[in-house]
């Protein structure tokens, strides 16, 4: 070993990470407790780890197979020590995991600390920065490791107070693992007492599948304590291996904030044996709030996976598709070989039978909740209802369940809340509608603010709202639910049924001979600017909207590709007139071109505006618009 490899070395800590842990040290903590769990936890994935890599390589064992932690408390000294035997850091994954965390999303995390102490408190959960959570009940931290199958002169000891710096140096250590030292600060006196360590160990790591032990403690008759051999505090078996009665609520909401770090309690949870041509055992979590990283594809996601009881790795993805990445929870196979691999995963007969049934699983699990607590779904769907949208394009197999999931607001709704079903609408359609009308637009208001609707809210027929950024994307993979079909109300020749009377058609083609000339008068003053001009009787209030081709890309969805970068095929829409509005009644009767021209230019461009889309020209339009208000004047 080089001898800059074994001297003690003074760094400064990633500048985020030194930010991160003044917030976390100077702000109002409301659960420093937390800090047991997070380092109990990170000292199971320590064994977990070893149990793994010990499967190829027996020797990091060491002679000692028996894996645990221990936990001792000084009350004189102030200090607490944890001490596990698991797969233990070499000095340079001491440094990069202790003195960074570049993993965890760090940029993202201290932009989101904001004192909030329940807030703050459930993202440190959410970016696995667990370890420094040590540093509120601490004023200094020691770190003695060795990794499993290293010598004992290439142990090492890391030391911080949490502030701008910490030490790193090369140590004796002749057993492997990690064991942490806690130099409480005199304010958390409180957790230099056993018995309170119990309780926490009790609350959090009861089912955790690692012996955690504590010294047993009796009072003499004169009131001293004695202190005797260690015992196991938790019951550290599986949890999912017990039958299901045996297990309570509490339990499961434990054993879920070991697995994902999570402050909240699930929203709801199933834990299921399958027995037959497969054999497996599955605990599946829905979480009550998304993790910062939801949106993006490529995060972290997955399922823990064990295979006989033996933990293989963190974030097995292949065992749930993407859609339901948000899901948390762990698979025990005994159908996987025990020497499996990422690479063995990727593919195969039973990983996708387990796939198919375990996705199969979860959707029960959300349809359930939407049937039975709907109150709980509405806070689902409000944190993972734009990640089930992606379902209905990427699995077939069970669109149709994925397609009962989703919610919608509409014109039956007093506000932007996505509440409505498709079988909410279905049910409520008008006797002989055979279409299911919506609407996309880029929020909420100008969805609802659509002179599309008019018609709609005329004769009472309720249209979908539909203004999330993957709406657009959505509808273009949905073509049937039910056996109605979908139709955008601002895309194609409006087309209301049996909902039309024999008037309306009378009185619509009555109202299109009536407004030939001015609709003639328009097309020439607008042009290449339109595909069309007609009239029609989609409008009560307004006096034009522009409608796009049936198969036209929405505005939303141009406007996203484009932004992207993508060049796309010009577009142009027809100009629908309302001829019995007082702006157009007025337009048709004005003899002065210059005028009409300049009312015609208005026209259109509000009729854009009301779609979504920007101006071609916004000063001329509010050049036109200040002349004619010029007038007014």
């Amino acid at each position: 070993m080089s001898d800059q490899a074994t001297q003690k070395e003074t760094r400064g800590f990633q500048t985020e990470v030194s930010k991160l842990l003044h917030l976390m040290i100077h702000s109002l903590y409301s659960n420093p407790e937390i800090f047991l769990r997070e380092l109990i936890s990170n000292a199971s994935d320590a064994a977990d780890k070893l149990r793994f890599e010990a499967l190829s390589q027996p020797q990091l064992l060491e002679g000692d197979s028996e894996l645990k932690i221990w936990i001792d408390v000084d009350k004189d000294a102030n200090t607490i020590t944890l001490r596990d035997n698991g797969i233990g850091m070499s000095r340079q994954e001491v440094i990069d995991n202790l003195g960074t965390i570049a993993r965890s999303g760090t940029s993202e995390f201290i932009k989101n600390l904001s004192g909030d102490q329940k807030k703050d408190a459930q993202l440190i959960g959410q970016f696995g920065v667990g370890f420094y959570s040590s540093f509120v009940v601490a004023e200094r931290v020691e770190v003695l490791t060795r990794r499993a199958g290293l010598s004992a002169a290439e142990g090492v000891k890391w030391e911080s107070g949490g502030e701008g710096e910490f030490s790193v140096e090369s140590v004796e250590k002749t057993d492997r693992g990690t064991t942490i030292i806690l130099h409480l600060r005199p304010t958390q006196t409180e957790f230099s007492d056993s018995f309170r360590l119990k309780n926490i160990i009790h609350k959090y790591a009861e089912h955790i599948a690692i012996p955690v032990c504590m010294h047993s403690e009796n009072w003499k008759e004169d009131g001293e304590r004695e202190v005797g051999d260690y015992e196991v505090v938790n019951k550290a078996s599986a949890l999912w291996t017990r039958p299901r009665n045996e297990i309570s609520d509490d339990d499961y909401k434990a054993f879920y904030q070991h697995i994902s770090h999570d402050f909240d309690e699930p929203l709801s949870w199933s834990h299921n044996k399958v027995e037959g041509n497969l054999e497996y055992t599955s605990l599946l979590y829905i979480p009550k709030r998304a993790p910062q990283d939801l949106y993006h594809r490529d995060g972290v996601r997955g399922l823990k996976l064990y295979v006989q009881r033996v933990f293989i790795m963190d974030d097995a993805e292949q065992f749930l598709p993407m859609y339901l990445r948000f899901a948390k929870g762990i698979v025990d196979s005994n159908d996987l070989p025990l020497n499996v691999s990422r690479e063995l995963l990727q593919s195969g007969k039973v990983v996708d039978s387990m796939k198919s049934a375990l996705t199969r699983r979860l959707l029960d699990m959300l349809t359930q909740m939407a049937e039975n607590k709907p109150e709980d779904y509405a806070v689902c769907w409000a944190q993972f209802g734009q990640v089930l949208k992606e379902g209905v394009a990427e699995d077939h197999a069970n669109q149709d369940k994925v397609l009962k999931l989703l919610r919608f607001a509409s014109t039956h709704t007093t506000d932007s809340i996505q509440s409505v079903s498709l079988a909410d609408y279905v049910g409520r359609m008008k006797e002989g509608q055979d279409k299911i009308y919506y609407i996309t637009a880029d929020s909420w208001t100008a969805a609802s603010q659509s002179p599309h609707l008019e018609v709609f809210r005329k004769k009472g027929v309720e249209v979908l709202l539909l203004s999330d950024r993957l709406d657009e994307w959505l509808m273009s993979h949905l073509t049937q639910f039910e056996g109605k079909s979908f139709q955008h109300v601002a895309k194609g020749d409006l087309d209301l049924g049996k909902l039309s009377s024999e008037e309306d058609k009378q009185a619509e083609e009555k109202l299109q001979q009536e407004s030939q000339s001015l609709v003639e008068r328009l097309k020439k003053v607008l042009g290449d600017k339109v595909e069309a001009v007609k009239a029609t009787q989609r409008l009560t209030d307004s006096p034009a909207c522009l409608v796009r081709s049936q198969y036209d890309l929405g505005v939303a969805l141009r406007q996203m590709l484009e932004a992207s970068g993508q060049k796309l095929p010009e577009s142009k829409p027809t100009l629908e007139i309302n001829p019995q509005h007082p702006l157009l009644a007025r337009m048709a009767g004005t003899a002065d071109d210059g005028r009409f021209e300049n009312l015609a230019l208005i026209v259109l461009d509000q009729a854009t505006l009301a779609e979504g889309s920007a101006l071609a020209d916004p000063a001329g339009y509010v050049k036109r618009i200040n002349g004619l208000l010029g007038e007014l004047a």
